[in-house]
């Protein structure tokens, strides 16, 4: 089978979503061929530049700005009819792509990619069938395409929503959002702890920044660090160079022993246990620039501290691991986590002294932290990528006869 994947950098969880059911197609079927495209980029490099340097603006600079123009985005409105025109103009540029690799299916996990290839199908200039993949926890107009044969949906939620925006029910697939399989799969806890250096009878707290901020997380992580409960802290800041160097810098300054430094491929790891004389009560705290075994500290944590993209959310759900959100940004991030919130796995983490309060909570009454992971649990899609790909065999098999079909009547 020849797949290809229509995904775009705006955000990571978008190509998260399409390397990890790239990853299952593989482990199913290793002949198939399969390309990921960046789609944006490849249509044009201007506008991809425009589209994730104006959205990493308005999300941290002017969030009630981005807020307001998702919600705009979500209507029927001039603004609307003008993407609609400029993406059934950029389809012109997308064909070429399509053309030279010839899938038999194409899979997209981005709303302009889903607009520009269904664009492609209702201009006759081809016949393949196509997936959308909305990587969010709530539906937006963009996403909506005639031509899209399967729309995978990340709730059942999601499906009354799709209802009442006239999308017909057979293509709705409440399926969840792929992750990698790691995330599904247990680890040994004590032989992680060990070689990590952090202490498996105390409980942790995993703070994953994502890719924006550097104030805000600081903030938090110094009102988490003066709940008086007993545990260890692990902090990801992905590749934000700014916020690591900052969280290093403060640590550094109350560092009194055991410093060590690694590199491992693109891993940057820097571990550092303190015990403040400055900040009274410490905590062992290790920091990590950028790491590929997510999946390794979720499932070390007893509770992650996160903002609520799409597929950091998924991780965390296949990880069984209960959330604290923290600075939602408008529109889908915030209806993230009122999802979330509305469904008992996650709790909402502010910057003030209810922060502090909060953590001591979850972790001083156990049973609210394991309520939260018993419904994580019986919401977790862990099976995702195998339901996609048992309906993309469905939906290529039916495209093949429907095609058949077609050439003997001619």
């Amino acid at each position: 089978m020849r797949v290809l994947i229509l995904s775009a950098t705006t955000g990571g969880g978008h190509m998260r979503a399409a390397n990890a059911l790239k990853e299952y197609i593989l482990s199913q079927s290793p002949d198939s061929e399969i390309m990921i495209s960046d789609t944006l980029q490849y249509v044009s490099p201007i506008l991809n530049k425009a589209v994730t340097e104006g959205y990493v603006y308005m999300a941290t600079k002017t969030p009630k700005m981005y807020g307001t123009v998702y919600r705009v985005s979500d209507k029927d409105n001039a603004i609307n009819k003008t993407v609609n025109i400029a993406t059934n103009q950029l389809r012109k540029r997308l064909f070429p792509l399509v053309d030279d690799f010839k899938p038999d299916i194409v899979i997209a996990t981005h709303s302009l990619a889903t607009e520009m290839v269904t664009s492609l199908k209702n201009a006759g200039e081809i016949n393949i069938p196509i997936i959308s993949i909305i990587t969010d926890f709530a539906v937006h107009k963009t996403y909506i395409s005639d031509g899209v044969d399967a729309f995978i949906l990340s709730s059942r939620e999601m499906v009354d929503q799709m209802l009442e925006r006239g999308v017909d029910r057979v293509k709705l697939y409440p399926y969840g959002i792929p992750v990698k399989t790691s995330f599904l799969e247990p680890i040994d806890r004590e032989k992680a702890f060990e070689s990590e250096g952090l202490d498996p009878s105390i409980p942790t707290i995993l703070i994953m920044a994502g890719s924006f901020g550097v104030t805000d997380v600081l903030k938090i992580y110094h009102k988490i660090v003066k709940s008086p409960c007993d545990f260890q802290i692990i902090v990801i800041t992905g590749k934000n160079e700014k916020l690591y160097e900052t969280f290093d810098r403060y640590l550094s300054k109350i560092a009194i022993n055991n410093t060590l430094v690694q590199l491992k491929g693109e891993q940057k790891i820097k571990s550092i246990f303190y015990a403040s004389k400055h900040m009274k009560p410490s905590k062992p705290t290790k920091l990590l620039y950028y790491t590929d075994e997510v999946e390794k500290y979720m499932h070390m944590a007893d509770m992650i501290v996160t903002k609520p993209g799409g597929l950091t959310v998924s991780e965390a759900i296949a990880s069984d691991l209960p959330m604290g959100i923290f600075k939602a940004i408008p529109g889908q991030e915030e209806q993230n986590a009122d999802f979330l919130v509305r469904n008992n796995m996650a709790v909402r983490i502010e910057k003030d002294k209810t922060c502090t309060q909060t953590i001591t909570r979850l972790l001083t009454d156990k049973s609210e932290l394991e309520n939260i992971k018993q419904s994580i649990k019986s919401f977790s899609k862990g099976n995702s990528a195998e339901n996609i790909y048992l309906l993309m065999q469905e939906l290529v098999e039916k495209y093949s006869k429907m095609n058949e079909q077609k050439e003997n009547k001619s």
